[in-house]
């Protein structure tokens, strides 16, 4: 004889879970942007630290005042940045907690986004800062050049910076050729003259240095000018890159 067995009787189905509130699609949105700004700021912490294959060189042929000011400045930039990132994973820490207040965390996410959009260019900007002016007379400032002139103000501190008129990015492009230069695509004629935010002091400090691009460009025929200011102005947008592919995790 075999015995039977009834299966056991499974219940009323699960309900499907609920749909997220607006106050975690709002907390959701916070910490999507602040991830954003913390990821963009380790970009550039990343970016500054780029350097010339022969930057050994330029060093070993600096002044010992100059190097111990270029040591300072690299100290507190490293300093500051380790101070912000601690901030902003604070921040995040602290939005994306369950008794966050919504007005608070939206008011907070605003203010990454406008650093953000002022980091990225798609928002304008004032501050102190420096004119960097590069006269041209022969037409032999080359591309690779301005790129180093861009690397170098970055490695420098520049916090956003536009060059006749184009503001520069991540994602700049310099092409073209000497007398012929473009930036994304924009033709600039010479003098070129870039618009930067930063540290006037530490910025111009460091591309004095014996053997860097002003010395570079001296040595091509050119000649830079740089002018401290207490308050500039960088205006020029660029367009917001809509992504082709990604769309936001619901």
């Amino acid at each position: 004889m075999v015995a039977s067995c009834e299966p056991e009787n499974p219940g009323p189905p699960a309900a499907p879970p609920a749909a997220p509130g607006p106050g975690r699609r709002r907390r959701d949105l916070v910490a999507a942007v602040l991830i954003g700004v913390l990821t963009l700021a380790l970009g550039f912490a990343l970016a500054v630290q780029v350097r010339n294959a022969d930057e050994a060189q330029v060093l070993a042929g600096a002044r010992e005042e100059d190097l111990v000011r270029i040591l300072d400045e690299l100290n507190s930039r490293e300093l500051r940045l380790r101070e912000q990132i601690s901030e902003q994973r604070s921040a995040l820490q602290e939005l994306s907690g369950s008794g966050s207040r919504t007005g608070a965390a939206l008011q907070e996410a605003r203010r990454r986004a406008e650093a953000l959009g002022i980091l990225n260019g798609t928002l304008p900007a004032q501050g102190p800062g420096l004119t960097l002016t590069i006269r041209d007379p022969s037409a032999d400032v080359r591309v690779r050049d301005l790129l180093d002139v861009i690397q170098e103000l970055r490695g420098a501190g520049a916090e956003t910076m536009q060059v006749d008129g184009v503001r520069i990015g991540l994602s700049s492009a310099v092409t073209g050729r000497a007398g012929g230069l473009r930036v994304d695509g924009t033709a600039l004629r010479a003098p070129y003259e870039f618009v930067v935010i930063g540290d006037p002091q530490g910025i111009e400090t460091a591309m004095n240095i014996p053997g860097g691009v002003v010395q570079a460009i001296g040595n091509r025929g050119g000649v830079v000018d740089i002018a401290q200011s207490e308050l500039l102005v960088v205006d020029a947008l660029r367009p917001l890159d809509r992504p082709q592919y990604a769309s936001p995790d619901d």
